[in-house]
């Protein structure tokens, strides 16, 4: 379909949910710049009102986890709670939520039916998506809003949003490069912009990146909390307590809740909210453990490894080749059995010794056999491949 044929589409009574999606999906930047006055256009060209409280979070790995459990945690001490993430696995009202219930798909419709022909309706994507939560939220009169950054945080524009309480960075790595900077340095500069002066900032960064984020926060007024400096403020009940990744992200969580002034019912709601679709789930199939992650990048590939024990079989695929041989280096680095596949038009990566099956459905019988009884797969490298796949993992899981 074309863009004027898509336009049609949603034009029309009788068009629904898929052509809606259809006419967002379109709406990328096309070689625009990520622009924060952009978006602040938008919002007062729709005269959108942002809920009184709003807690951001930007970084590299972990903003969703740590926004979904924030928002767990803050529902649980009576806000109504709305939360924005991206991006979606399976279904694009994974972005949009309140009191964990996600935006129903007429309100998506009704959004679009409405933009057609006017000037907001040349907007990007993520800057509609954005626009369409916010109207969402009042709607649903939200008190507190969790927003998970998307690019960034100089230009993103999410930073259009305000209202701002409280801001997370969680870990910083290299990755968008082309956008935010060559080095770490750089790199966390750009999410530093997140930092509003006098709020709170907590962070569980090392070195170069919170060099920066110290330097940030103390020309901003805003003080740091880091767990260094109060590993009180970061504990997580020894019960509630996870391995990896998601460990850290439960300190980030907890630390950013009480400073919020959370009980700690509340923060133990929130710590153990369940995984997000695509990031570190388990499923139980045919007596073996498949844990699907979209580790994209190397730093969140080690971090995933670092708490699995070798010997798992890993089913990869990923996008950009400098960034697919570190990922897949780190991924690969504890296991007994690799199968590489394609995904979103990119070829499988031809790494040493692996065996290569194009379509993820077929790759993942393969890898699937190849898992011994009460053994561990590994499905990571892209939210591209845990997207094509959850639901077929949810289809067959026996829990």
């Amino acid at each position: 379909m074309t863009e004027n044929s898509l336009n049609t589409a949603v034009s029309h009574p009788a068009a629904g949910y898929a052509e809606a999606l259809d006419w967002l999906f379109v709406r990328t930047r096309a070689g625009r710049e990520r622009s924060v006055t952009r978006m602040a256009r938008l919002i007062g060209q729709l005269q959108l009102t942002v809920p009184p409280k709003v807690a951001h979070v930007v970084g590299t790995n972990g903003k969703g986890t740590v926004s979904a459990m924030l928002a767990a945690g803050l529902q649980a001490q009576g806000e109504t709670t709305g939360l924005f993430i991206s991006p979606h696995v399976t279904d694009y009202r994974e972005r949009i939520s309140v009191n964990g219930r996600q935006i129903p798909e007429r309100e998506v419709t009704q959004f679009v039916t409405e933009l057609h022909g006017t000037v907001a309706a040349e907007a990007a994507f993520f800057e509609l998506t954005l626009a369409l939560a916010l109207r969402h939220f009042a709607e649903r009169q939200v008190s507190f809003l969790v927003l998970e950054a998307g690019v960034g945080a100089r230009n993103d524009a999410t930073s259009a949003v305000g209202n701002t309480v409280l801001t997370v960075v969680t870990s910083i790595a290299a990755d968008h490069q082309e956008t935010l900077g060559t080095t770490i340095a750089e790199i966390t500069a750009d999410k530093a912009a997140a930092i509003r002066p006098g709020q709170p900032l907590v962070t569980a960064n090392q070195g170069e990146a919170l060099r920066v984020l110290r330097r940030t926060a103390l020309e901003q007024g805003s003080p740091l909390y880091h767990p260094a400096d109060d590993p009180r403020l970061f504990s997580v009940p020894a019960r509630l307590r996870a391995q990896g990744t998601r460990a850290e992200n439960q300190r980030l969580a907890a630390a950013a809740l009480r400073l919020l002034g959370a009980s700690e019912e509340a923060v133990a709601a929130g710590v153990s909210r369940p995984a997000l679709p695509g990031r570190g789930e388990r499923f139980r199939i045919r007596g073996r453990t498949v844990l699907l992650d979209g580790a994209h990048d190397p730093a969140a590939a080690r971090a995933l490894v670092a708490g699995l024990e070798p010997g798992y079989v890993l089913l990869y695929a990923g996008l950009g080749r400098k960034q697919r041989l570190l990922t897949c280096r780190q991924l690969a680095s504890g296991a007994a059995s690799v199968i590489s596949t394609d995904v979103a038009g990119h070829e499988p990566l031809d790494w040493p010794g692996a065996q290569v099956i194009k379509g993820s459905h077929a790759a993942f019988t393969a890898a699937l056999a190849l898992t011994p009884p009460a053994g561990l797969l590994v499905i990571a490298g892209s939210l591209y491949l845990a997207g094509e796949l959850r639901p077929l993992l949810s289809e067959l899981s026996e829990t």
